[in-house]
């Protein structure tokens, strides 16, 4: 059968068109339902490359008895989260409250009003291991439904009342503990240390395991360093770079890293691969790449962007959302080797040299199997790798491996402002032609005027976008504008910067919401402020208002950056280790970075320009001289300011 999904985009909601769930889309017509027939609502949020999200829906999606009670006592409704971010928000927060944690597939009950009364995350079919199943889960609220409808409606009023007092300002986690005005020194200071104490000494990364990759973190202690010198710093970055390449997060034989490591040394992932987390890493090693020298970085930036031009670019330049951890009902499987295998495909001299130099053994180091890793330090190089494609081709036909081919805007701005650091460390255009060619995209497909919108797929477009959308689309435009040295990027990213302030910001109490004047309203309107897997839309924010003053000098941006960064001081205070690209901004607002400004002669500069022009330096072009910055020589002129003093102006470009 096919329920109301199978009209709709997300590959996440195709998944479970032909369920015998019943299931709607969240739309009007559902809650109507719910009205009607005086159902509560089963919400299942999710997206189409989370592995326990396949499991459920094996399980109880899949199953008539499940269906059953889902469709005469429910209404059932399907969201992916990557296409609703502002349904996710509201409802991962419920389930925090609820459970003390979140995660995906995030299960919730509401009325037919929307207001939540229950939740958690993923429920086996049956009762397991002294976990409720679903079924009993499903009957048990069917009952207190029927019983005792009042007291649900009234407990769902006071969570409501809850949740508009304790999350809507920001991060539930943080923005009410501590109110007090820290100095900006100080929230550094602070947030330096808590990445100390977190940090592994042993492994790299931060935390115990399950150990994710942050970038964002490592991209603010490399900020860090270059204001003091402080080399504890930099080694901390660079044996988290290391260790992450060298492991099995990194994909040795296709490119690209997956989503997260499930053990301290990085050693097995959970393999779902992310463009974010991709996008973030290439920046991040471009970044330490220019920084230090070490050509190793550079080398891990290109494969990672040589695996996301290869596989995750659409035919119209669009960069696709991600790719399963499952495939045939195990996760790995696609990714997997057995020592046998490798000699049979190579021949057993050069297939023993390759398993030994990526650390795979007859008895495998997952379950069996092998995932090939450089944790071991191995001598041979080169001629392995001479052998790479041949075993990435071999990979690539043995199995069918899930491609969540949906465009997103706040992705793709990550990309593109990655493809962009990529360009002006390596020098190569094609990286900057795919990052133009992915605006192009942007522009075209998923926008409006001044509206974007979410997601594209298959000649659709989503909803009217969300913060990120906005912020990670200013983001890019900024980067594409230092990179490509043309000034009609930074005269859009200034009309988004509008856009958002117009329609998101919160004038009364600071901060931007998640979603805008133009969005669906939806029970509650939330705030966030806290840095996870990709830095949030508020802390982007700041950093794009700090980088819009720094740039063009103009007081009202000023006013803004200053306004949004004393917000996040609040949010931040608790723990400013989880705001790290707000300290980012905030340490660019405090010291400003080294600038330069480009007086224009000839019409165009000179090719290449910004490859000689480090990251994170402020760029500002006039077309023409002014009283401030005459030309010299009657040619381009360049001024130059590093720390607090400034160059004598030059026609030559020399950092």
């Amino acid at each position: 059968m096919q329920n109301h999904l199978k009209n709709e985009t997300s590959p996440y909601l195709l998944q479970h068109s032909e369920n015998p769930v019943n299931w709607y889309p969240w739309c009007e017509e559902a809650f109507d339902q719910a009205k009607k027939e005086d159902k509560p609502i089963f919400l299942s949020i999710g997206y189409s490359t989370c592995h326990w999200c396949h499991v459920m829906a094996h399980e109880s999606f899949e199953d008539e008895e499940i269906a059953r009670i889902l469709n005469q006592y429910f209404v059932a409704i399907k969201v992916d989260k990557e296409e609703r971010p502002d349904i996710d928000s509201i409802y991962m927060s419920v389930c925090q409250a609820f459970t003390g944690s979140g995660g995906w597939p995030t299960t919730i009950f509401l009325t037919p009003e929307q207001k939540p009364f229950f939740a958690g995350t993923y429920f086996p079919k049956t009762i397991q291991n002294g976990q409720i199943g679903l079924k009993e889960l499903l009957l048990a609220i069917h009952e207190k439904w029927k019983e005792n409808k009042e007291g649900i409606l009234e407990s769902a009023e006071e969570l409501l009342d809850y949740l508009k007092t304790n999350i809507t300002s920001g991060n539930p986690d943080f923005s009410k503990k501590s109110q007090e005005k820290e100095s900006e020194e100080y929230l550094i200071h602070k947030g330096v240390e808590q990445f100390k104490a977190m940090y592994d000494p042993r492994y790299g990364g931060f935390g115990e395991a399950p150990k994710f990759p942050v970038p964002h973190n490592l991209l603010f202690l490399m900020r860090y360093y270059e204001r003091g010198n402080n080399k504890v710093f930099l080694e901390m970055v660079e044996k988290t770079l290391l260790q992450m390449y060298r492991g099995g997060i990194f994909d040795h034989i296709g490119g690209g890293f997956y989503r997260y490591s499930t053990d301290a040394y990085f050693l097995v992932p959970h393999f779902e691969k992310m463009l974010y987390d991709n996008a973030l890493l290439i920046l991040t090693y471009s970044k330490a790449f220019q920084l230090t020298g070490n050509e190793l970085y550079r080398q891990v930036a290109e494969k990672t962007a040589k695996y996301i031009l290869r596989e995750m670019t659409s035919p119209e330049r669009g960069f696709y959302s991600a790719q399963d951890a499952d495939c045939e009902g195990e996760e790995g499987k696609y990714y997997l080797f057995s020592n046998s295998e490798i000699e049979g495909l190579l021949g057993e001299e050069v297939g023993r040299k390759f398993n030994q130099y990526f650390g795979m053994t007859e008895e495998g180091n997952f379950e069996g199997k092998n995932i090939p890793n450089l944790l071991h330090d191995p001598l041979m190089g080169e001629v392995i790798h001479s052998y790479m494609t041949a075993v990435y081709e071999y990979r690539k036909k043995r199995y069918q491996l899930h491609l969540d081919d949906k465009i997103l805007t706040s992705w793709n701005g990550l990309m593109i402002a990655a493809m962009c650091a990529l360009y002006r460390v390596t020098g190569k255009k094609k990286y900057l032609h795919a990052a133009m060619d992915a605006q192009i995209f942007i522009w075209d497909k998923l926008r409006e005027k001044e509206t974007l919108y979410v997601s594209y797929r298959k000649e659709k477009r989503g909803q009217k976008g969300f913060l990120d959308d906005y912020a990670f689309e200013i983001f890019a435009l900024l980067s594409l504008y230092e990179a490509a040295l043309d000034p009609i990027y930074l005269e859009q990213a200034k009309a988004l910067c509008e856009k958002v302030i117009t329609d998101f910001e919160d004038k009364d109490q600071g901060g931007f919401f998640l979603y805008g004047k133009e969005n669906e309203q939806l029970v509650l309107r939330p705030k966030e402020t806290y840095d996870g897997a990709v830095f949030s839309g508020n802390s982007a924010m700041a950093y794009n208002l700090v980088q819009m003053f720094l740039i063009t000098g103009e007081p009202k941006w000023k006013e803004k950056a200053e306004k949004q960064l004393a917000f996040l001081k609040k949010e931040a205070a608790q723990f400013p280790a989880s705001h790290s690209m707000f300290l980012i901004a905030l340490l660019d607002h405090m010291e400003q970075p080294d600038k330069i400004t480009i007086v224009k002669k000839e019409k165009e500069l000179p090719e290449d320009l910004s490859c000689e022009i480090p990251l994170h330096t402020t760029i500002h072009i006039l077309e023409e001289e002014t009283k401030a910055y005459p030309l010299k020589k009657d040619r381009t002129t360049y001024y130059i300011c590093q720390g607090k003093s400034c160059k004598p102006p030059t026609n030559e470009l020399v950092f």
